[in-house]
């Protein structure tokens, strides 16, 4: 039970499937309390499945969900007065005014603070008086970040938040929203593709594969244990380490190796060892998928 409370979100083998189609398969999660959590994978890797599960919106084939300590399904209404959404597609009625949007929002939650998404319109240089309908893509996600926002949530779930935004909304997302949640203990999940921009901000991360979640650890450490290792010759055994062999031939071989440690370079002969980005750590555990459905 303590374990359940210290969890923001906690997935336990949860399945999704539609018809004979599996889209999420016993996937496990376990996102500490003010902590930011980054959900990664490819197109189809289940990604979108998961986070409606999590949200309530869709009672998984098999598992269980639990939400700050209750379970999502049969709490929902109470859970999403605490939670903050933004969904990957901004929707809103397109004749609606932004103010008329954000009054309507106010009278949905109980502790609404109007503050907030004024000081955020005027930030993304957004007008209260305009209609959502008249907004590019990334103003709409703009928008309903600040409704998101202002019902003082102790978890924001953001599904693909900076898709549609340019270089300078994804900035001010990353480095002042998110890096401001989490510095007032508020806990953030979130699913993205700008794997560059969540390096900086990320705590943890989940990454899935054809509907499984095959890592689930903090940056630090996952950082830590993944090289590229160069070797002037190619080895004989490179051990259970070793993700993939990238090349071979007259100039050397190269590897990807997982389980890193510092006797490595004299074990395996090893010539050169390089660390690798988060983006470079996903594509080599990410790979091919089978095409499970989103």
């Amino acid at each position: 039970m303590n374990d359940i409370l210290q969890s923001a979100v906690r997935a336990d083998a949860v399945t999704v499937r539609y018809g004979r189609k599996t889209a999420v398969e016993s996937a496990s999660l376990d996102v500490p309390r003010g902590s930011v959590c980054a959900i990664l994978g490819r197109n189809g890797a289940g990604k979108s499945s998961l986070v409606r599960c999590l949200l309530g919106q869709q009672k998984p084939a098999a598992g269980s969900i639990t939400m700050l300590g209750q379970d999502v399904w049969s709490h929902r209404a109470e859970l999403m007065n605490r939670v903050g959404v933004v969904s990957e597609e901004a929707d809103a009625p397109p004749l609606m005014r932004v103010a008329q949007l954000s009054a309507f929002c106010a009278s949905l939650y109980g502790h609404w603070q109007q503050a907030t998404v004024d000081e955020r319109l005027a930030r993304f240089g957004i007008d209260p008086r305009a209609r959502f309908g008249d907004l590019s893509k990334g103003q709409k996600k703009q928008v309903m970040l600040a409704l998101a926002l202002a019902s003082t949530p102790e978890l924001l779930i953001l599904d693909d938040p900076t898709l549609g935004l340019d270089p300078v909304a994804r900035k001010s997302l990353f480095e002042e929203v998110i890096s401001e949640l989490a510095d007032r203990g508020i806990t953030v999940l979130l699913t993205t593709h700008d794997l560059a921009g969540v390096e900086s901000i990320a705590d943890r991360v989940a990454i899935m594969r054809d509907g499984r979640i095959v890592i689930d650890e903090m940056v630090e450490s996952l950082k830590a244990r993944f090289r590229r290792v160069r070797y002037a010759q190619q080895p004989v055994a490179l051990g259970s380490g070793a993700m993939a062999m990238r090349s071979w031939g007259s100039a050397g071989a190269e590897a990807v190796v997982s389980d890193y440690d510092e006797g490595w370079p004299e074990r395996f002969r090893a010539t050169d060892v390089v660390p690798m980005s988060l983006e470079e750590i996903f594509i080599s555990v990410a790979g091919e998928t089978r095409g499970a459905q989103s």
